[in-house]
């Protein structure tokens, strides 16, 4: 078993094309993975927490607690990770804490600041947020921005899009990886009174044809 006083954070995400994960132990990144995929993420999550764990010189009894990325995003991949994140808890007698992806990329950026997210199809997710966390998210167009945008600080996957329907908009990388951004995230809440178990964020139906994707194959702790 790992020695450590600090809480240690598994964190992880797979709500777009990618697999993530980050573990930390109070606010020092013990490891970090990030994946470009498409599909598969089903059955390469689990053997990424491995891989991030041991990295880490952890195992998954040492867990304080997990974060997880509740979307928006991919349907099918936010089912994975929550999915995953519900049975690892349950298993491990920690709690999980769901983070929305947009929150997590504004985590460490100023304030107000407008999360643009790319939602494929021609659309986006945008959320703001200011001192506490803003209203939303919704799902919109590209051409709807003009309509809604009041703050010009903008960060996320989507900027491109905004850029090309707004001038003069200030873009802000966000300052961590987004499964980092989700155990940081996860740190600051975990011991939170009645923190409610991670769900899906959905803001779009799923499409109708279904995934052949399983679901995540469990390790031992």
């Amino acid at each position: 078993m790992m020695s450590t006083s600090e809480p240690l954070i598994l964190a992880f995400d797979t709500s777009a094309a990618h697999c993530a994960a980050a573990l930390l132990s109070g606010d020092k990144l013990l490891a970090h993975a990030h994946e470009p995929m498409a599909k598969g993420q089903a059955e390469r999550l689990m053997v990424l927490i491995t891989e991030v764990m041991a990295m880490g010189g952890a195992k998954l009894g040492d867990l304080s607690a997990i974060g997880v990325g509740v979307g928006p995003g991919n349907f099918t991949g936010i089912r994975i990770s929550v999915s995953a994140a519900r049975g690892l808890a349950l298993g491990l007698g920690v709690r999980a804490v769901g983070v929305s992806t947009l929150a997590a990329r504004a985590f460490g950026l100023p304030r107000p600041i407008t999360v643009i997210e790319d939602a494929r199809r021609g659309e986006i997710y945008l959320q703001d947020f200011d001192d506490i966390e803003g209203d939303g998210p919704l799902l919109l167009t590209a051409g709807d921005l003009p309509h809604v945008l009041s703050c010009l600080r903008v960060t996320g996957t989507g900027v491109a899009l905004a850029a090309e329907v707004i001038p003069g908009l200030t873009i802000l990388p966000p300052p961590l990886p987004l499964a980092e951004a989700i155990a940081r995230i996860a740190g600051q809440n975990w011991q939170v009174p009645n923190l409610p178990r991670p769900a899906p964020l959905y803001l779009r139906a799923a499409d109708a044809a279904p995934s052949r994707d399983g679901g995540p194959v469990m390790l031992p702790a």
